[in-house]
């Protein structure tokens, strides 16, 4: 009876467990060793009938890299597709630039491309200017000089009469003035001097006046030093206050005594221009202290050579 039951148990266990063997599915390693942990426990020598009746599963493949090329270019799409809206890993995307649109040296170019179309503009606008200056036909008279009377260093008188038939180039100063007055008439004295040597004819019909607007101290004497220093052929003119100032009010000379020092002595602010008159006495031009020597010679031979058209 024992041999019954045993062998009863043993038919029942050997044709249980390959019908399971059979149902399950192939597991990976743990989980073969848990279904053979679970087996033993429930039967005495069942695991060595599993082990012999079920055949081992094999492994799982080792999950690699689709084949398809189209597959992975997706893959990579997806996984950096915010990288070039600035987010994401940029890791392998050599593409992205970290500059922006505009860049210091791109500036800097448009700076000296601006400055240099500003600059090109101010040149092109005063050639124009001095184009139109140029073709500008005046009519009339400038109220500009009229009679006047002065003694020269002999102490005669001299009227503007004095010089008729003769083109003038006169000039408002004082003896004492430090820089001015002497830079502006030794820019006469060349323009004597590149007259005579280019254009002696002219030279001849010139004549370069001194007009003192300091008579308190510059008296005869102190002329006659001061001419020393300067053009042989200027003429030097002074005379009473009154008659200083009647003669510089018109010809609208600006003059202001300075501050006075503990000493005596002082300043004279003043005009400074060179009227320039052609032979009957009337103005035919002014040069301003910014002229060149070469400028006024140019602007005195177009003067004296001008031949009007009626």
């Amino acid at each position: 009876m024992f041999r019954l039951a045993s062998s009863r148990a043993v038919s029942s266990v050997c044709t249980t467990i390959p019908r399971q063997a059979l149902l399950l599915k192939p597991q990976p390693t743990s989980s073969r060793r848990i279904l053979s942990t679970n087996s033993s426990n429930g039967g005495g020598g069942s695991s060595s009938a599993s082990s012999s009746s079920a055949p081992t599963p094999p492994p799982p493949a080792p999950v690699t890299a689709s084949a398809n090329p189209t597959t992975n270019t997706a893959s990579s799409s997806v996984k950096y597709a915010k990288t070039s809206a600035g987010t994401g890993n940029p890791e392998g995307a050599t593409a992205i630039s970290t500059r922006g649109p505009v860049t210091w040296p791109a500036l800097g170019l448009v700076a000296i491309a601006a400055a240099s179309a500003v600059a090109y503009y101010k040149i092109e606008r005063e050639r124009r200017l001095e184009n139109a200056m140029g073709k500008i036909v005046s009519t009339g008279k400038p109220a500009i000089g009229g009679p006047w009377s002065l003694v020269d260093l002999d102490g005669n008188l001299v009227t503007n009469k004095s010089f008729e038939g003769k083109w003038t180039l006169l000039y408002f100063g004082f003896a004492r003035c430090p820089d001015i007055c002497p830079s502006e008439m030794v820019k006469v004295g060349k323009v004597m001097d590149t007259l005579k040597k280019e254009h002696p004819e002219l030279a001849k019909n010139v004549q370069p006046i001194f007009v003192s607007i300091d008579p308190a101290r510059d008296s005869l004497k102190a002329l006659r030093d001061y001419a020393k220093d300067f053009h042989p052929s200027y003429v030097f003119l002074t005379g009473a206050p009154q008659q200083v100032q009647a003669m510089a009010k018109k010809y609208r000379v600006y003059m202001s005594k300075a501050d006075e020092t503990e000493d005596g002595d002082y300043l004279v602010d003043h005009s400074i221009v060179i009227y320039f008159h052609d032979e009957t006495g009337d103005i035919a031009d002014c040069f301003t202290q910014s002229m060149r020597p070469s400028d006024v010679v140019d602007k005195v031979v177009e003067r004296m050579t001008f031949v009007p058209s009626y």
